[in-house]
């Protein structure tokens, strides 16, 4: 090759570098300043620094806009579990179907810690696409936590379709099919609560049970009736009549305060 073409082929090269350095400034020029700031942290999360990952979800976040949200999505896979975690939390300004479907599959994450912030996350999104797998994260997690996780989530999606497995979580029946032991105390609290949040007639009763059985521990029976008391329904004013005079002070004056909004939801 010629002395003469290789010069010419390297001053086409260049041209062609310097079109596309061009270019690329141009278009980064178009780039609003939101834009500019969410490319800024989405580069960001392919630092080898744990710190600087979780620092730019921190800030995808706090953007609080759904392009923000699809820019740390790739971080739910990533090897450290608080970054996972952090960009579960991150996805919240997506769309609430979108958001969960990305959030789904760390409810199977191998720790506890993921699973757990993993549902917290899906209650966040407030997406009716979360309640089944909620539900069956019941049927399936050993651990006290993460169950308690889920009844929350699935009180702040209120979803009437999780009304039996709810109740069956307030009865003290474990929903878990592998376990045999009674219900941890703070799912059956939590339960009752949810029902409460989603304020479905189907749930009376099973708050009303929860309520009259001189069993249950007095935080339980007060959590029942304040759910009773959301819920607004006249058949349960005989047993929050019946608590209202309770020996705990507590217990009856969350009895008191239901009554209360029963006779206002009449009205």
């Amino acid at each position: 090759m010629s002395n003469g073409l290789i010069r010419i082929l390297t001053a086409l090269i260049v041209l062609a570098l310097f079109a596309c350095v061009t270019a690329f400034g141009q278009n980064n020029d178009r780039l609003t300043p939101l834009q500019r700031r969410i490319e800024q942290q989405k580069q960001r999360l392919s630092s080898g620094e744990v710190e600087e990952r979780r620092d730019a979800l921190m800030k995808l976040g706090a953007m609080q806009h759904p392009d923000a949200s699809r820019a740390a999505m790739t971080a739910v896979n990533d090897q450290d579990p608080m970054v996972r975690v952090m960009a579960a939390h991150a996805l919240a300004s997506m769309p609430p179907a979108e958001a969960a479907m990305v959030i789904v599959p760390l409810l199977q994450d191998k720790l506890e810690f993921v699973r757990r912030e993993a549902a917290y996350s899906l209650g966040e999104t407030r997406s009716r696409t979360a309640v089944q797998p909620l539900i069956d994260l019941l049927s399936t997690e050993k651990e006290p936590a993460v169950r308690a996780a889920a009844v929350v989530a699935l009180g702040q999606v209120g979803d009437q379709s999780a009304v039996p497995a709810l109740a069956q979580a307030l009865s003290g029946i474990s929903v878990n099919k592998k376990s045999k032991k009674r219900e941890d105390q703070f799912v059956m609290r939590s339960a009752a609560r949810a029902l409460g949040q989603i304020g479905s007639q189907a749930g009376v009763q099973p708050l009303i049970s929860a309520l009259t059985d001189e069993a249950n521990s007095i935080n339980l029976r007060r959590a029942a009736a304040e759910a009773l008391g959301l819920i607004g329904d006249p058949s349960a004013v005989p047993a929050l009549e019946a608590a209202a005079v309770s020996n705990d002070p507590y217990l009856s004056e969350a009895a008191r305060a239901a009554l209360r909004r029963v006779k206002l939801a009449k009205k």
